[in-house]
């Protein structure tokens, strides 16, 4: 592949990444709530989410989402679900005792699925990689299944970096505000706003085409 086609595509995925979406708010909240570590470990789940969407791209298992409604609807759901169950865990916080983030920190295995989980059951993930990609792909360059891997592969390291940065910022923010008293107790509020947000967008959302 050109080094052009690279570059413009990195400097594409890095502006897409810092532009404001699910993935990164997540990253954002979760951060704010239980620390660095926590937004680190979502982080790399949410990356292993966009290691499958992109496989999915690779072999054309995501056409189905943009084909079919079935599937984009049943994905979407499930999705949709597990957002609002992280919401009502987020409201469900605020009853319990103020306490300091690391003794909330959930184990490292569950905030790795929480990532995972969280982005592969977003099918308009794989039906944007599937419009995104292509874009910058050629038969010229060689196989577009292995560019199809190299590309996401860039994707995810960008995304990699700029999530990595929110959950460092996120965190030192999470910081100052637990120095107020029953600021966790908002901040879970606001937590759980966000997510049964994000669960009703995407319940609501439309496959392409609908």
């Amino acid at each position: 592949m050109p080094i052009e086609s690279i570059i413009s595509f990195a400097f594409a995925s890095t502006l897409l990444s810092i532009a404001p979406g699910p993935d990164n708010i997540f990253v954002l909240v979760q951060s704010a709530l239980y620390g660095r570590k926590s937004g680190i470990l979502i982080t790399l789940g949410l990356c292993t989410g966009l290691l499958v969407h992109t496989t999915a791209v690779a072999f054309g298992v995501a056409a189905l989402f943009r084909t079919s409604v079935t599937a984009f609807t049943l994905l979407k759901i499930v999705g949709a679900i597990y957002l609002a169950y992280l919401a009502w865990q987020m409201y469900r916080e605020t009853s319990k005792r103020l306490e300091a983030r690391e003794s909330n920190f959930r184990s490292n295995g569950a905030m790795y699925r929480r990532g995972i989980i969280m982005n592969i059951t977003n099918p308009k993930v794989s039906i944007f990689f599937l419009a995104f990609l292509p874009q910058f792909a050629s038969p010229e360059y060689g196989p577009v299944t292995t560019q199809m891997f190299i590309l996401g592969g860039i994707f995810i390291c960008v995304a990699m970096l700029i999530f990595s940065a929110v959950a460092l910022l996120a965190d030192a923010i999470g910081e100052w505000l637990n120095s107020w008293p029953k600021a966790r107790v908002y901040l879970c509020r606001i937590a759980g706003a966000v997510f049964a947000g994000l669960a009703l967008k995407l319940a609501i959302s439309s496959a392409p085409g609908g």
